[in-house]
């Protein structure tokens, strides 16, 4: 097997990039605090073409060097909006027709291999804080809650883990065909 060099990929360039067709998804980020964090979730919704980004409350905005250290330029390809509030984002978004899922472990939560989206719809996801997740007046206000099914002693995965998990599971069922 020969190991692919980054000119034989075929990647999109920028400009590509913008006009490209994205899934019709929109993360949103609750109060995210590690700038490396939220450069992963930037990289990971570059990769599977996310519409937008939502960054709400203390989650940070770019440019900042530690959210381009994880995100290597994805910063500049992937739409992103600044909420204060999260909820005043999940509102907006539902104002916009979007059925929002917040990422949390929360009774009846939908389990991510159970997850049957379509096509027709737009979506959103909310990843909560490293420590306090999802805030509950976010939950209550969403549509749904997603839930990854986890297996070992640990209660709960890192949020950009989280949302490259998530949103390779939208794209396998929005954007592949």
């Amino acid at each position: 097997m020969h190991k692919l060099k980054i000119t034989e990929m075929n990647r999109l360039n920028v400009e590509e990039f913008k006009h490209a067709k994205k899934i019709p998804l929109i993360v949103v980020l609750d109060d995210v605090r590690s700038l490396h964090n939220v450069g992963s979730v930037f990289r990971s919704s570059d990769a599977f073409r996310v519409e937008c980004i939502y960054l709400c409350g203390i989650t940070a905005t770019p440019p900042q060097p530690d959210i381009h250290k994880t995100a290597l330029g994805a910063e500049d390809t992937v739409e992103w909006k600044y909420f204060k509030n999260t909820l005043d984002a999940v509102q907006e978004l539902k104002e916009n027709g979007y059925f929002v899922y917040s990422t949390e472990q929360v009774e009846n939560s939908v389990k991510l291999q159970n997850l049957k989206l379509d096509k027709d719809r737009k979506y959103a996801i909310v990843l909560g804080n490293e420590v306090k997740g999802v805030k509950q007046e976010v939950v209550d206000n969403s549509d749904a809650c997603l839930e990854i099914p986890q297996f070992g002693t640990k209660h709960s995965l890192n949020v950009s883990v989280t949302a490259g998990i998530v949103i390779w599971e939208f794209a396998k069922q929005l954007l592949i065909k």
